[in-house]
């Protein structure tokens, strides 16, 4: 079973959600928060495997409750479900450690599908976040030069696939992308992954924001 938090300030949204998810086989809602501390005391009865968390809310808003989440409880992973699809909130999110982003516009599969990926440790992203991510990786954000000094000793290709992963690309496009084999990708990958100590593609994609290592021209 998938246990789920639904954490949501408005009561028709939160009990909406809870009756839909609740109409899957295998998952089962924990629990119901109206913010991001009742989320926490929720979570603080009994472990879960996911938290669909909202963005603005009153006392603890999602991005901090995200944070604190991934800290206190790091077997737990947080997708975002909200309504916002702003640089800042996804920025946001994501650095706290959101392994997820869809908005309200998501239908039960899109959730469904999101709530799986997350308990697998892959991420999600609604399309219209997707855009925004790569906009502000490849357009607004500076993009790492051969020869800048790259953070974890990573070497100018391997932050070259970082910047692709970034994007949004899978093994094979990175590969056709780059001329390389698919076996030479996944070593690339690799590498990258234990030197920036990421274990999902959500992490990666947010050390890149972080450290501004956008996708090469």
């Amino acid at each position: 079973m998938i246990k789920v938090v639904v954490v949501d300030d408005q009561q028709v949204v939160r009990e909406g959600l809870a009756a839909l998810l609740g109409l899957l086989e295998d998952v089962e809602v924990l629990g119901t928060a109206a913010d991001g501390r009742e989320a926490l005391d929720v979570l603080a009865a009994g472990p879960a495997d996911v938290v669909l968390m909202d963005l603005r809310m009153p006392v603890m808003d999602g991005v901090e409750a995200t944070r604190l989440i991934t800290r206190r409880h790091p077997g737990t992973a947080i997708v975002v479900l909200t309504t916002y699809t702003d640089d800042e909130s996804i920025a946001g999110a994501l650095r706290a450690g959101a392994r997820g982003y869809l908005t309200k516009d998501a239908g039960r599969t899109e959730i469904e599908a999101a709530l799986r990926s997350a308990v697998a440790g892959q991420s999600t992203f609604d399309a219209k976040v997707a855009g925004r991510l790569v906009a502000a990786l490849t357009e607004e954000r500076p993009v790492a030069r051969a020869g800048a000094e790259l953070p974890d000793g990573l070497t100018a290709r391997e932050a070259e696939v970082l910047g692709l992963i970034a994007s949004g690309l899978s093994n094979p496009e990175i590969a056709a992308k780059l001329f390389i084999g698919h076996a030479t990708v996944k070593t690339h990958i690799n590498n990258v992954f234990a030197k920036i100590d990421a274990r999902t593609r959500a992490q990666a994609v947010q050390y890149a924001y972080r450290h501004d290592l956008g996708a090469p021209e």
